[in-house]
This record gives structure tokens, sequence and C-alpha cells, in this order.
């Protein structure tokens, strides 16, 4: 019998990274276990790619049983356009920030401990993969765990005491996502007797049409969908992110914002197609819930990030703002809904680890002062910073051309049909365009403003950084321009998916 190594890829790729991880262990030079770390990214975008190109031109999704044993023994993994797409792109931008953030990592970590934090990199990028992939809940459960941990290491990363507090809070906050998600795993299971997702979709079915543990089944849903907010940082749980994504190295902060946030987004969007199903969820109304937190999150993040001084907690808040956007995706309750969130996952990733690290540079710029108005002047000395950092700002503003107009003109298509809906929904883009305007215009203003002191004499980015910000920037006018062939594979993954 042939083997179709294809399906082998999604494995692979997962298996890479948390080997990756041991072997970072066990290297001396930091700039090695670095290189690692990129060949590490760019082979999985490789195996991703060709993952991609074979399921979308097959029209096809797959299960891949780990080691070839069934339920309960084994697990599985699943794998269709929309998990190959996302783990591709996720790729892509895994690499281009740790690239482009790598100076602030060798000069503000110690020497001794780099690889350490290349190992949680790995693991990171690994658990990303899994909650991609995953097919069983507490196999999800289990990488939930694993980027927890690695991501407060990376917050530590540092090792100042702001941010072991940042680390903590942020341990605390996740901790309780988990918790609350792993009770409803237990009740779950005690319900249906099955960890597979699409073996708990149909016994789920059955209860909910027979009307038994109506109360039950709604706790259980109310247990999960909790959880994976908090650790999503939807409004209002996202206090654990100004100090974490403040107090560490930029490359970190734009992971934990651009990607770690969005693989919970994506095993939410797996709850409901593959567990709950998504008339389980309209009967117990739970699209109504995630409707309102996403707006009340992309108006109070924005608020939160106009009233704040410092430059990565300003965009802390703003990533609050852009899960609320994505919640409301997931709220309006159609399929054109859904596929608006899904781009806007990537769209965000790209955009806001661009803003991440253009940031970094031009806060090496001036000294390493994170406050806004210290930015002053910084895009004249820094050009390609200052230049990756306007593309950014604009995006997220939602201005035509870039990621974030594309995201937000499909947001409003997915509103038609439902006048009430189409209202909402197109006066919380308004409000929220308006604010990110607000608070984003004026810093694009100041650093390409005249300086009004002398900044410390600092290195020059390198070539590499130059390279990294075109490579963020184009991405943006991709996903900005050329979206149509994406929103196919994104609207193919979703048919397959549900």
């Amino acid at each position: 019998m042939a083997i179709n190594w294809i399906h082998n890829f999604p494995f692979f790729s997962i298996f890479l990274t948390m080997l990756g991880g041991i072997v970072t262990a066990l290297i001396r030079d930091p700039k090695k276990a670095l290189r690692l770390h990129q060949m590490i990214a760019i082979v999985v975008a490789i195996l991703s790619l060709f993952l991609l190109i074979s399921v979308t031109q097959n029209q096809e999704s797959f299960t891949f049983m780990m080691g070839h044993f069934p339920a309960p023994w084994g697990n599985e993994l699943r794998a269709g356009p929309l998990e190959a797409l996302m783990a591709f792109f996720f790729s892509i931008i895994m690499f281009l920030t740790v690239t482009g953030g790598q100076t602030e990592i060798f000069r503000d970590i110690v020497t001794e401990k780099i690889k350490y934090f290349f190992v949680m990199m790995n693991l990171i990028f690994g658990s990303i993969l899994a909650l991609i992939y995953t097919n069983d809940v507490f196999t999800a459960y289990v990488f939930i765990e694993i980027n927890t941990i690695a991501s407060c290491a990376v917050i530590m990363a540092k090792g100042h005491g702001r941010s072991m507090i940042a680390s903590i809070h942020y341990l605390i906050m996740s901790s309780l996502g988990s918790g609350l998600f792993l009770i409803g795993l237990c009740i779950l299971y005690a319900l249906t007797g099955h960890l597979l997702m699409p073996n708990i979709q149909q016994s789920l079915i059955v209860i909910a049409q027979s009307g038994e543990y109506h109360y039950t089944l709604l706790v259980v849903t109310g247990l999960i969908f909790i959880g994976l907010s908090v650790k999503s940082a939807l409004f209002p749980f996202h206090t654990m992110l100004p100090n974490a994504y403040d107090h560490s190295v930029s490359a970190g902060a734009g992971i934990l914002s651009g990607l770690v946030l969005k693989s919970y987004i994506i095993l939410i969007l797996k709850m409901i197609f593959n567990v709950f199903s998504f008339e389980v969820i309209q009967m117990l109304r739970i699209q109504h819930v995630l409707f309102v937190f996403g707006i009340l999150g992309m108006i109070m993040g924005s608020i939160y990030a106009f009233k704040e001084v410092r430059i990565k907690k300003m965009l802390a808040f703003s990533s609050v703002a852009q899960v609320g956007y994505i919640f409301m995706g997931f709220g309006i309750g159609n399929m054109a809904g859904f596929v608006a969130a899904c781009f806007h996952i990537l769209a965000h990733a790209a955009t806001k680890t661009l803003l991440f690290v253009s940031v970094g540079s031009l806060i090496d710029t001036n000294g390493g002062k994170k406050g806004i108005r210290d930015l002053q002047g910084t895009g004249r000395k820094n050009p390609f910073a200052g230049v990756a950092y306007t593309v950014g700002a604009l995006s997220m503003v939602g201005v035509p051309l870039f990621a974030g107009f594309a995201s937000k003109y499909f947001f409003a298509v997915a509103t038609t049909g439902n006048q009430l809906v189409m209202t909402i929904v197109l006066a919380a883009l308004a409000v929220s365009m308006i604010l990110n305007a607000i608070y984003f215009i004026p810093t694009v203003i100041s650093i390409w403003s005249e300086p009004t002191r002398e900044f410390p004499k600092t290195p020059q980015p390198t070539l590499t950084f130059k390279v990294v910000c075109v490579a963020f920037i184009a991405i943006n006018f991709i996903l900005g321009m050329y979206f149509k062939p994406i929103i196919e594979v994104i609207n193919l993954g979703l048919q397959l998916l549900g």
C-alpha cells in the first residue's frame, strides 16, 4: 500500500518543532540556536505550502491517526485548506518576526539564556501548529498548557523584576482560562464518552435534539468558551496583555499578539464547527454572546489604547480591539462572518507583528525609551522602521490597499441580509476606525516630525532588518489587494470543516 507522504506533513511539522526545542537546549552558541529556529520555520513553511496546494487542488480534508492507534488509545490530527493556510502563514510570520527582532534578543537577554528563549519559541511554534491541526480535545488542552508555560518564559526573558511580575500576571490569567477549559472538557467527556471532536459532535447533536441535559450542555459550552476567551484576551479578560507586551522583547510580543492569541481563536473555531456544531451553537445562542463581547472589545480596546502613553501598551490594547473584530465575525452567525474573521486572523497577524518589530527598532533609535512622545523624529533617523510602522498603522486604521481595510470590508459585507446586525456592525466599525485613527495617526506624525532632542549614538538597522520590513510590507499589500484566492481557500476550508 502506497504511503501518502503529504498526509504525514502535519505530524512532521509538529514533531520537528518539538524536537527542535529539545535540540536547542543542547546548543551552546546562541546564534546557532537562532539558525536552527529559522531553519525549522522555513521547513515547516515548505511542508505547509505543499500540503496547502494538495488539499486545495483536491478539495479535501483528511484525518491522521497518531501512531495509527484508534481512539481511545490514540489521537488524531485533521488537515484541510484552512489548517494548511494558517500553518503556512504562521510559519512565515514566525520566521520574519524572530529574524527582524534578533538584534534586540541578543542585546537584552543574557547570553547564557538566549538558547532557552529559542527553546521556548520552538515550543510555542509547535503548540500553535498542534492547536491548528488537532482533532482531539484533550490533545488541545495539553498543547494549550505547553503554549502557556512557554509564553510566560518568553515574557520574562529579559530577567528584570517588571518582566517577572508581568509573566506571573499572564500565568494567573492563563491558568484561569486553562482551568475553565479543562473543567468543561471533563463534563463534556462525562456526557459523551469521547475525546475525538467528530465523535463528540455526533453525541452532542443527539443530546441536543433530545432536550436532555440542556442546562448541563449550556454550562459545558459556557466553561469552554469562557476559558478560551480568557486565553484569547477577549475583553474584559485582557488585563494580562499590556504589561506582558511592554516588558518582553519586541519579537516575543509580536509572536504573542500575532500568533499565540490567534491559535486559541482557531481552536474556538474548531470547537464551533467540529465539536458543538453550528446548529447547537445557534440553539444555545452562543453566537449572540460572542457578538456582544466582540463589539465591546472593539470599542473598549480602542478607548484604552487612546489613553495609553507607552507605545507597546498602546499596541497591546489595540490587539484587544482586533480580537474583538474576530469574535464579532463569529457572532454575525453566517459563513461570510466566519470567512471575514479568518481573514482578519491573517491580516492582524501580519500587521501587528510588523508593528512590534518596527517599534522595537524605533525604541532602539531613541535610546530605549518607550513613551509615545519619545518617538518623535525617530522615523527620520530610522526610515525603514518608520515606513514599516506607518504601513502597519494605516492598515490598523483601515486605509484602502492595506490588509486591515480588506478585512473590515469583508466584515461589512458579511452583514448584508440582516438590517439590525448590519446597523450595529457598521456603527461599531465606524467608531473603531475613528478611534484607531485618533491614536495611530498622531504616532505616525510624531515619528516623522522634527526631533526635539539629540538621539544617542546607536547602531544602524541591519540589512536583515530592512529586508524583513520590506517582506512584511509586501505581505500587507498582498493581503490588501490580492485577497481573492485567499478568501476562496478560507471559504473552501470552512465548508470542509463544517
